[in-house]
């Protein structure tokens, strides 16, 4: 039997409640200093301090109008974020089709959108070396037009509900690196640690611009990214996804993104708040704890959300991490006293709030339904990737009925889900012709060129010919691409017997060195290297085609590395070219 009733309840909330919501995030802190003026629309605080009284175009006024004539069901609706199995929105293979009934009891994506009323939909899948894949129960994303294609029948489904004239938000996590669900026919950025490496917000903020752009042409107006986690431990889930070890530089550096994405229609959703760097644990697998005092968050972990909300971000994502200094045993996604004492108070945050995927350990302590609830409470405003859309669907219906889930918390979260929503809608998305064109590719090799960074030997010579590649097992394909980079610089490459250019990445080890190598790249982290006896060492943080084109360029001395290692690396300097 459908769960939506044939009379609906109607949502009616006052003129003030709407207003606090709106203008205050009903903190009750004061308003934080408004931050200077982004060149995007979509990057603007929708409702600043002082702003006069919205009009019918204003994102936060237009949300406020539809959420009060909205359902509790749409209202319920609007606050989950599933991922569906199924790379089309209406046509999907039995086995999807048993994925998706197990999960929501319907077929097909554009069902569960209907069933549920929902507000977003994450499009998930998997990436080389990927430290997520744990949480990634399927895929839906294959190619650009697979996509485009996806992400229209869903709007279209979506666009017949009531509050269908809100678009649905499509969201994915496409951070670059080893974390990026949608790698064919796109551009691909560096790493952010290459970002921070290279360590030019301006740089930055066009390759994430130029990928914004390519995210809306597809249909996506949500990206889970950029990871805003200060690195301070050898954590092999962030790694490489962070901007680095020290807080001001990652702080320019998120900023970048933010504007860049949101630049480009696309809202941005800095992660892992309060700071996943903290702990080398996994939050897929446990609760990491973070153990560090208060004043070492303040000084370290907070410093790149902040730069992030200064710059606009329309959302943040908690994450299931053990603070002890704040709310000792209770993960910060599900701690009212972090989300809303430290982020809405303490930061400022006025926007959305996305909870890390509901599916990993620590959120499944709880049902599914009791979690939803438990999330929505401690703050947050969106619930994402709830292990059965059924259950979390079904408890906070039943907890905003019996008065457990607050009508004006749910009403809140909902009023911001849909100003981000009105928010982002303001920007036309670019023709499907924009994705991986030259000028963005010249974006990203210019972000990568920068990342290049010498940790032992000379900054100014290149090797002498010919080269010979070898790498780590499993790496063919980027072996490839920099054989092709390095010829296309002028540089003969033969099958043995040359100068030896040996790549790691990531997840590798002193085991996976080569004692006999002239050069050794790093294309992840770059602790390895400490173990390297290689004259000369490199790093990428990456193995994009854009990082191993800037590569070639510096071995076959046509380029000159800039970059600096953006964490520190025991016994080597961040460079040895003294920039």
């Amino acid at each position: 039997m459908d769960r939506v009733s044939n009379s609906p309840r109607r949502a009616g909330v006052a003129l003030a409640v709407l207003t606090a919501v709106l203008l205050t995030g009903c903190t009750g802190e004061p308003d934080r200093p408004r931050p200077a003026p982004s060149a995007s629309p979509a990057a603007a605080d929708p409702t600043p301090s002082g702003a006069p009284t919205p009009t019918a175009a204003d994102p936060a006024a237009r949300a406020a109008d539809l959420v009060a004539t909205l359902a509790d069901e749409d209202l319920v609706g609007q606050v989950l974020m599933p991922y569906a199995y199924g790379d089309n929105a209406t046509k999907v293979s039995t086995g999807s089709a048993a994925g998706n009934r197990a999960l929501a009891g319907v077929d097909t994506p554009a069902e569960m959108v209907a069933k549920y009323r929902l507000g977003g939909l994450i499009l998930v899948g998997f990436s080389a070396d990927d430290p997520t894949s744990g949480n990634q129960e399927t895929t839906n994303v294959d190619n650009p037009r697979q996509v485009r294609e996806l992400t229209t029948g869903l709007r279209d489904a979506a666009g017949k509900l009531p509050a269908g004239a809100a678009p649905l938000l499509i969201g994915t996590d496409q951070e670059y690196g080893v974390v990026t669900r949608i790698t064919d026919g796109v551009t691909l950025l560096p790493s952010p640690l290459a970002a921070g490496a290279a360590g030019d917000p301006a740089l930055t903020e066009a390759a994430w611009r130029a990928a914004g752009q390519e995210l809306a042409a597809m249909g996506i107006n949500l990206d889970f990214a950029p990871v805003a986690d200060v690195l301070v431990t050898r954590s092999t889930v962030i790694g490489s996804r962070s901007f680095g070890a020290d807080p001001k530089r990652a702080s320019a550096q998120v900023a970048g993104a933010v504007r860049g994405l949101q630049g480009a229609g696309v809202a941005a959703s800095v992660k892992h708040f309060p700071g996943h760097g903290l702990s080398a644990a996994d939050s897929h697998e446990e609760l990491p704890v973070i153990g560090q005092s208060r004043k070492v968050l303040d000084a370290t972990a907070f410093p790149p959300f902040s730069a992030g909300i200064d710059a606009g971000a329309l959302a943040v994502m908690s994450a299931h991490l053990d603070v002890t200094a704040v709310d000792p045993g209770t993960p910060a996604t599900f701690s009212h006293k972090l989300l809303t004492g430290v982020l809405r108070g303490q930061l400022g945050f006025k926007g959305v709030v996305i909870t890390d995927g509901m599916n990993m350990a620590p959120a499944k302590r709880w049902s599914p339904g009791e979690a939803a609830v438990r999330a929505l409470k401690a703050g947050n405003d969106l619930i994402l990737m709830p292990p059965n859309v059924t259950q979390a669907y079904d408890g906070l219906l039943a907890a905003l009925r019996d008065g457990s889930l607050p009508r004006a918390r749910l009403v809140e979260a909902v009023t911001r889900v849909l100003t981000m929503k009105f928010t982002v809608a303001g920007t036309p998305a670019p023709a499907m012709s924009t994705l991986n064109d030259a000028e963005h590719r010249q974006a990203a090799e210019a972000l990568a060129a920068g990342a290049v960074t010498v940790l032992r030997g000379s900054c100014t010579k290149g090797v002498a010919g010919p080269v010979t590649v070898t790498s780590s097992g499993g790496r063919e394909k980027t072996r490839d691409l920099l054989t092709q980079a390095l010829t296309a610089a002028g540089v003969q490459v033969v099958p043995s017997g040359g100068t030896r250019v040996h790549l790691v990445g990531y997840g590798d080890g002193s085991g996976d060195l080569a004692a006999d190598a002239a050069v050794t790249v790093a294309m992840d982290t770059p602790y390895v290297l400490a173990k390297a006896k290689s004259p000369t060492l490199l790093a990428t943080y990456s193995s994009s085609a854009a990082s191993m084109t800037a590569l070639a360029n510096v071995l076959a001395g046509r380029a000159r590395p800039t970059g600096r290692a953006p964490v520190p690396v025991p016994g080597l300097p961040a460079t040895t070219c003294g920039n």
